[in-house]
C-alpha cells in the first residue's frame, strides 16, 4: 500500500535540493558559463532542467521504496549513503558554478559517482526497483563527469 505522505517527501528532498542548486546555475549559465568553449557532445543548455528534474523525481520515488520497508539498520545505512549522495550532488553544483571551479568540481564529481555506486548497491539490497531507478542518474553523471573534464580541458 502505497504512503503518499512519505512518497511525496521522498520526492520533494531531491526536488528541493535542485532548486537550491539552481541559484548557482541560474546566475553562471548566462554569464560565466555561456562564455566558455564546450566540448563535443555538449546538450543545449535547456535539456539540463527536464533531464534533472526527471532524475530528481526518480531519486525521490527510490527513496520511498526503501523508505517503505521501514527503518532498520540496513534501511538506515542506505538512507544516509543515499543523503550523502545528494549533500555530494549539491555541492557539485556549488563547485563548478558557484566557485567556477572546474577542476575541483572535477574531483567532487568523481566522489559523487562514487556514491551514487554505493547508494545502489546499498538500495539493491533492499528493493531492486530502489536500485534500477539510479540507474539513469548514475549514467547521467557519468556524462556530466565527461563534459566537466572536458569543459575543463579546452578552457584550460
Amino acid at each position: 500500500m502505497t504512503d503518499f505522505k512519505k512518497l511525496a517527501i521522498s520526492i520533494i528532498i531531491p526536488l528541493a535540493v535542485g532548486f537550491i542548486s539552481s541559484f548557482f546555475t541560474r546566475n553562471s549559465i548566462p554569464t560565466w558559463y555561456s562564455t566558455l568553449a564546450k566540448p563535443a557532445l555538449s546538450p543545449p543548455n535547456w535539456i539540463f532542467f527536464p533531464i534533472w528534474t526527471l532524475l530528481y523525481v526518480m531519486m525521490g520515488v527510490s527513496l520511498y521504496f526503501v523508505w517503505r520497508k521501514g527503518f532498520n539498520n540496513e534501511t538506515k545505512t542506505a538512507i544516509y549513503v543515499f543523503s550523502a549522495q545528494l549533500l555530494l550532488n549539491f555541492l557539485w553544483t556549488f563547485l563548478f558554478f558557484g566557485l567556477k571551479s572546474m577542476l575541483l568540481a572535477f574531483a567532487e564529481i568523481i566522489v559523487l559517482w562514487i556514491t551514487i555506486l554505493v547508494t545502489i548497491l546499498r538500495f539493491y539490497k533492499i528493493s531492486k526497483g530502489a536500485a534500477y531507478l539510479l540507474i539513469p542518474y548514475i549514467v547521467w553523471v557519468s556524462f556530466a563527469s565527461y563534459l566537466n573534464l572536458a569543459t575543463f580541458l579546452v578552457n584550460m
